[in-house]
């Protein structure tokens, strides 16, 4: 056989093979709430495609694997014997245990080292917290993305459920307009399913997802009991209220128990980043604060730095999208330069990430500047941190342990990794990592001064790390295997 027959038929194998590992992805899914993963990267509701480029995504950032990489065939028999056992929730990685079996030297047959390294799953099964009802304050970019990570999360509906979006109404059309707007995306695409409207309940059904439109003007005048809604999580990302007192006025609602900010807080809240300092929340806390995208994105590599080398002092540029807050054409604003036409120009501007990194990492504090430059991209942005570290390294070493921390680390939710010669901004659109390091582009000079370029879907990765908080809050966050 040449090689060209050789490479399409391994190809048609591989695709075969990927057709039978849908069905079983989601049935594990629907059935027992078991999310399938290769590399943190979730397999769930994927394409044919999509399940081999993941793995194949795997061969450049795991420096251990052999030349092939990982494949189908290797974590197709892992999926089998996965399906086999009676399993509780979990998020179950068989690329991660597909390599590992390859170095285990204890002579065990497959079917017994997946039992060995899934016995905690079998035998100490998480209890589902029940449904957990969520509200959606506001529906622009962030509400849209969060309605669809909701929906695309339902599982088998024991939970976090999106029962609600609260818009203040805009016309006759309204409902069919807002449907419209959850269903196409010019930056996101189209919406991965079906989408109806119920004209005469004012409701929205996607994916058999029965969403009540409300409508209000006012946060705290909602009986959200009335629809059936009790002890919900509410995310407000209008950012019209920043404050304890003006979230407040929501837990004044019926139904409601919890309030999440899709932006900076103020005053007293505490700005929570999934993966760095979510140990902060307490059950007594009712209002809590995501920060900003850039926060989410920074923070986690700076995490990381500090904690492996320690930082001495640094510098945050980040290059960022243009966003609704900003004109499309020269007209008033009442912040300087915003005013200026975001299609058309890089804008310079400020930004509260440095600081508000410090707050989420203290040991920061007074070490860090920042600026912002508006750019005429919709989405994904950079983060330039430009840094000096209190021990020496190298390249070498600098973007081998990054690599590390995006594979192993706690942080590897947050942080991914990649090392492409050619990428550019639009492939990272839909990104549900909060930060991408690029390691072509790192810098070390000198042993302590570094520059890292970090890549950030603004939007959509940002979105992840608010269903992040809403996993912590309602006790949706099911045990991740193998355990690194």
């Amino acid at each position: 056989m040449n090689k060209l027959e050789d490479h399409f038929g391994r190809w048609k194998n591989r695709e075969e093979i990927a057709e039978a590992m849908i069905p079983m992805i989601g049935r594990l899914y629907r059935e027992k709430n078991v999310t399938t993963q290769v590399y943190s990267r979730s397999l769930v509701n994927k394409s044919v495609i999509q399940i081999l480029k993941d793995h194949r995504f795997v061969k450049q950032i795991e420096a251990s694997l052999s030349e092939n990489g990982l494949s189908v065939v290797d974590s197709f028999p892992i999926l089998q014997e996965v399906a086999k056992l009676d399993i509780g929730p979990s998020r179950i990685d068989i690329g991660k245990l597909a390599v590992a079996y390859k170095k285990d030297d204890k002579g065990l047959s497959l079917e017994e080292y997946v039992r060995q390294e899934l016995a905690e799953a079998v035998d100490q099964k998480v209890d589902l917290p029940g449904q957990k009802d969520v509200v959606l304050y506001g529906f622009g970019r962030i509400g849209r993305l969060l309605a669809r990570l909701l929906i695309e999360k339902t599982g088998s509906g024991d939970g976090l459920r999106l029962k609600a979006i609260v818009v203040r109404e805009s016309g006759k059309e309204d409902l069919q307009k807002r449907a419209s707007l959850l269903r196409r995306d010019s930056v996101h695409g189209p919406f991965a399913g079906t989408i109806a409207v119920d004209e005469e309940e004012n409701a929205i059904i996607a994916n058999g997802n029965y969403i009540k439109v409300i409508y209000a003007n006012d946060p705290s005048k909602v009986d959200y009991t009335q629809y059936g809604i009790r002890d919900a999580i509410l995310v407000d990302n209008t950012g019209k209220w920043r404050d304890r007192e003006g979230l407040s006025q929501h837990l004044q609602c019926p139904g409601v128990a919890r309030v999440i900010l899709t932006a900076p807080g103020k005053g007293d809240l505490k700005n929570i980043v999934p993966g760095v300092n979510h140990d902060m929340v307490e059950d007594s806390d009712t209002i809590l604060s995501l920060a900003s995208c850039t926060t989410n994105a920074i923070v986690p590599p700076l995490k990381a730095l500090n904690d492996k080398f320690g930082i001495e002092v640094g510098h945050v540029e980040t290059v960022h999208s243009y966003t609704n807050d900003q004109n499309l054409l020269d007209n008033f604003h009442k912040g300087p330069r915003r005013g200026r036409a975001a299609p058309l120009n890089m804008v310079l501007t400020e930004t509260g990430a440095a600081t508000a990194a410090a707050k989420a990492l203290p040991d920061l504090a007074g070490k860090l500047t920042g600026n912002s430059i508006r750019v005429p991209t919709p989405d994904v942005s950079m983060a330039i941190l430009n840094l000096t570290l209190g021990k020496e390294t190298t390249l070498e070493e600098l973007n081998d342990y990054l690599r590390w921390v995006s594979l192993h680390s706690p942080l590897q939710r947050q942080i991914d990794f990649i090392s492409s010669p050619d990428a550019v901004s639009t492939d990272f659109v839909g990104s549900r990592h909060a930060a991408v390091i690029d390691a072509e582009a790192t810098i070390v000079n000198n042993g302590r001064h570094c520059v890292l370029y970090v890549w950030y879907d603004n939007e959509f990765g940002y979105s992840c790390q608010v269903v992040r908080l809403l996993q912590q809050l309602s006790g949706v966050e099911y045990p991740r295997y193998p355990k690194d």
